[in-house]
Order: structure tokens, then C-alpha cells, then sequence
């Protein structure tokens, strides 16, 4: 079967240009220009990913996202010409995956669409498999339960998006063992950074905003300076 993805985009020619991208990569493509009617048929269809331009008429990209990500956890992708850092970082904190900024080479936004969907796939696959004996990960406070995929901080439950979840997971079951920025976007993006490095700051900056009792003095994840992030156990 067919992954399905939705593109939310106003502008028809870059939709139209996605979509013949896409399909000849083997995917089914609906496209809608409309902010309402994009999350209305986000919601009542079933897709595989999300692409979103943040400005939409009807409802932007962030309210569509939010919205999405009350009902499902399928991988989201913001199409944007805000190449502001601070547009990445609220996308991000909503719950996006990614963000790539126009213009843009459509090879690299297939490339992206496939490794998010076979990241999704090996998650789902990963949580079904994982034994109930192994299921919680406890360090210093910190508890994870990987088949609920929820997080505690000293009996506190916080909430994360998925790529915050998953690097937390990642630096986590990998304890006191330096990781570059490029390493960790390849592990949780699974694709190369094409020299993006800020998406993992920022991920990190959130994290240690949701565990850490002062961020400017970390406890669990520390910066080893011109090389990358580690997990202290």
C-alpha cells in the first residue's frame, strides 16, 4: 500500500511541483489551499505525513500543527520562506518534525518525506516489540515509559513532542557518551543535517528547559564545547 501525505499550501504551482515529486517517488498526494479545509481533511482522512506551509488563509500553519498533533503523531514537515530561527523553534515546540525553508530542492524534500516514514515505521515497530519487563527507563529522577512514550521529572509528568521524546530517549539509553550534533540528527531524523545543526540545539534547548533545574547549570545533559551534547549518569 501506498503512504499517503497531505500538502497544505497556498500556493498551487509549489503544491502541484511537491506533489509530481512525490508521486513519481511512489506516494499518493492530496493537496488543499486552504488552512480550514487542510485540517478538516487532516482530521477526518487517514495520511501517513503531513507537509504544512505556515502561512495559510482560513488558519496557519502552526494552528493546523497543534491541532494535528492533538489527534495524531504522523510525521509533520513546515514548508516556510520565515527562515527566522524563532519560527523554527515554535514549530518545534508545537510538535513539527521538521522544517525547511523555500526555496528548496524538491529531491531533498522527498528524501526527508521517506526518512521520516521509515523513522515512524521503526518506531511503531520498536514500541511493539519492546518487553514489559524493559519498558521503564529511571535515571536520577528522570522516569521514561517507552510504551506510552510519556515522561516523568521527580514524579512531575511533562509533556514532549516527539523529536524532543526520542532525543531524550536516545541520549538516555546511551549514558555518558558524546554525541556531535551531526550523530544526533542523523539518529533521530535519520537523514544528514545538509548543515542544518540548529534543529538539535534547539531540540536540546527545550529539553533541558522541561528536566533541568537550571538550564545555565545542567545536570543530565551536558555541552562538551566543539564537539557535542552527553547524557551524565
Amino acid at each position: 500500500m501506498k503512504n499517503k501525505i497531505l500538502i497544505i499550501e497556498d500556493e498551487l504551482s509549489i503544491a502541484e511541483l511537491e506533489k509530481d515529486y512525490l508521486e513519481l517517488s511512489g506516494f499518493d498526494v492530496v493537496i488543499e489551499t486552504d488552512g480550514k479545509q487542510g485540517l478538516l481533511t487532516a482530521l477526518e482522512e487517514e495520511f501517513d505525513l503531513f507537509i504544512l506551509d505556515l502561512m495559510l488563509p482560513g488558519l496557519d500553519g502552526f494552528e493546523i500543527c497543534k491541532e494535528i498533533r492533538e489527534e495524531k503523531n504522523n510525521p509533520i514537515i513546515f514548508i516556510s520562506a520565515k527562515k527566522e530561527d524563532i519560527d523554527k523553534i515554535r514549530g518545534f515546540g508545537i510538535g513539527a518534525d521538521d522544517y525547511m525553508t523555500k526555496p528548496f530542492s524538491p529531491s531533498e524534500l522527498v528524501a526527508r518525506v521517506k526518512a521520516h516514514l521509515a523513522r515512524y515505521q521503526r518506531l511503531i515497530e520498536s514500541s511493539q516489540n519492546i518487553g514489559k519487563s524493559n519498558k521503564i527507563l529511571e535515571i536520577r529522577g528522570i522516569k521514561i515509559d517507552r510504551d506510552d512514550r510519556r515522561v516523568w521529572i521527580n514524579g512531575e509528568e511533562k509533556a514532549f513532542t516527539t523529536k524532543e521524546y526520542e532525543l531524550l530517549l536516545f541520549l538516555a539509553e546511551n549514558p555518558n557518551r558524546v554525541f556531535s550534533k551531526q550523530e544526533l540528527f542523523k539518529a533521530i531524523w535519520d537523514m544528514d543535517s545538509y548543515g542544518d545543526n540548529a534543529t538539535v540545539t534547539v531540540h536540546i534547548k527545550k529539553i533541558r528547559e522541561k528536566i533541568e533545574y537550571n538550564t545555565q547549570k545542567p545536570q543530565y545533559i551536558e555541552t562538551i564545547w566543539g564537539v557535542g551534547y552527553r547524557f551524565k549518569v
